[in-house]
């Protein structure tokens, strides 16, 4: 079967120019500026050698860090932009939903901006005009398509751009993370329009971050990393791929966390503590848990005379300032004899009570009367909660409690 999209080895290049004027002042400052300086430009291949092919009726994923190239492969099939070097080739009529209002012509009202539509794409105005109640009614925007567009809300424009684009009649539907705007039930007004047209054999690509929706609505999926195709197949094996490669990427960025602002240093140094691992179950270093996964935190120190029976501790901060919790070896019932030398203590948490998100760790050393800070390590240490698209857990707020629900018989 001929695909409805082909790209052979396309590139696209972009040249970015670094001393555009951006004020009055700046132009001026420009036209002074020596003839013989230099411009200041750079060179972006937002994508480079892509091939692929997807087939009439296919609903295909396109995944990947922001800059990958998605978008630009869009912006490719819909002809908005063309190819640096290689081919694109598309048969068939293109609806698309790339940046909020693309085509939109802000200060024309909803009204317009429909017929507008339908015209830019080669539909007449009696079509537009047989089509325009029921693009008003799935938008939900009778009370303001009189109103110019420049008013609208980026959640009323995704409204009426959805709207118009699935009924264009298109061959081909693009998507580009319009279905993040707006409001939950209109989402789901979106997706299950979206079902319609793959029953239809609509030909769907469909960018998106959200990895729960592109599992949900897509059978294949393209990642897209530095403008390069990384790995094309079946959604739940790209998927996986791609959520491999980020955490590797995330764990690494943790391994040489710095702590940031508010990363600070201080004590005495009479009981120093010279490192701090944070490992998980099998007692291998790790930045990345999953929530009930087992983590411990262990602190070297060296004493570097007789301490007599210091404090240590360690107090975990959420991204967000949130202080989770404080233990220390006293409230943890352990009694440190007087230390001399080095050694190493650990805290271990069996199951991990904490959801998605970054954490931030502390570690002290104080005497048994918080007289004296002997070495405390502020914000230093960090590791990430990311539990898998398929986990059958909680997802919101701070942690889990871990308890369990029944049903009982009623009065």
């Amino acid at each position: 079967m001929t695909p409805i999209v082909a790209f052979e080895r396309v590139s696209k290049r972009y040249v970015l120019r670094h001393d555009r004027p951006r004020s009055a002042r700046a132009v001026l400052l420009q036209a002074l500026r020596p003839r013989s300086a230099p411009l200041t430009r750079e060179t972006l291949w937002a994508l480079q050698e892509a091939s692929f092919e997807v087939r009439r009726g296919e609903t295909v994923a396109l995944i990947g860090p922001n800059g990958a190239g998605k978008s630009t492969a869009l912006k490719l099939i819909s002809r908005v932009i063309v190819p640096t070097a290689g081919c694109v080739r598309v048969a068939g009529r293109v609806a698309a939903l790339l940046e909020l209002g693309t085509g939109f012509h802000p200060d024309l009202s909803g009204r317009d901006n429909v017929f507008l539509s339908g015209a830019l794409i080669g539909m007449d105005r009696d079509t537009m005009r047989r089509k325009f109640d029921a693009i008003v009614e799935f938008s939900e925007l009778a009370d303001f398509i009189d109103v110019p567009v420049k008013h609208y809300s980026s959640g009323m424009f995704a409204r009426l751009a959805f709207a118009v684009s699935i009924h264009l009649d298109p061959d081909v539907l693009l998507v580009d993370e319009v279905l993040a705007v707006g409001d939950q039930a209109f989402q789901l007004k979106c997706l299950d329009r979206i079902a319609q047209l793959q029953a239809a054999d609509v030909t769907i690509c469909l960018v998106s971050h959200s990895l729960d929706t592109v599992r949900s609505v897509c059978r294949r999926a393209l990642w897209f990393d530095h403008g390069r195709v990384r790995a094309d197949g079946p959604v739940d094996s790209v998927v996986l791929q791609y959520q491999a490669y980020a955490t590797e990427q995330e764990a690494a960025r943790l391994d040489h966390f710095s702590g940031g602002p508010a990363s600070q240093r201080w004590g005495t140094r009479r009981l120093e503590i010279t490192a701090v691992r944070i490992l998980d179950g099998r007692g291998q270093p790790s930045s990345i848990f999953a929530t009930g996964e087992p983590l411990v935190i262990e602190m070297d120190y060296d004493a570097h005379g007789p301490v007599e029976a210091p404090l240590l501790g360690l107090a975990v901060h959420r991204q967000d300032g949130v202080h989770v919790t404080g233990p220390n070896t006293g409230t943890g019932g352990l009694r440190l004899p007087r230390l001399e030398g080095r050694g190493t203590v650990a805290f271990s948490v069996p199951a991990l009570p904490l959801l998605n998100g970054l954490y931030l760790v502390s570690v002290a050393a104080v005497s048994q009367d918080d007289g004296e800070t002997y070495d405390y390590h502020s914000h230093q240490y960090a590791f990430r909660v990311a539990n898998p698209s398929d986990y059958q857990g909680e997802h919101y707020g701070l942690m889990t409690l871990g308890g369990g629900w029944k049903v009982g018989r009623g009065a």
